[in-house]
């Protein structure tokens, strides 16, 4: 039986790392901002969502001021940002506002 070449061995592991790369798909969530204002048990969650394609293409509004009015928010307490990647070409960027 005729072992492979090196150079059909290389080239079968760039495809495949090539491939990895491309399929693989990222989410961080990080604080935005945190005021004096308490966190109460009975404290609202207001969210906002913008999606990206290709870096131009852009749909919703992913703002503070959105997601605080979509909770009814008048006192921030809280803010946090959740950014998912896929591929490199779709973005997701979507924001949790807590408080009162």
């Amino acid at each position: 039986m005729k072992r492979p070449s090196t150079l059909f061995v290389l080239r079968q592991l760039c495809i495949a790392c090539t491939l990895c790369v491309f399929l693989s798909s990222c989410a961080v969530m990080m604080p935005v901002t945190a005021t004096s204002n308490p966190v109460t048990t009975t404290a609202k969650v207001g969210k906002s969502k913008a999606t990206n394609v290709f870096g131009f293409w852009t749909d919703g509004d992913a703002s503070i001021k959105t997601a605080a009015t979509n909770g009814g928010i008048t006192k921030i307490a809280t803010v946090d940002t959740k950014i998912t990647t896929i591929l490199w070409v779709y973005k997701i960027v979507e924001t949790t506002v807590t408080g009162d």
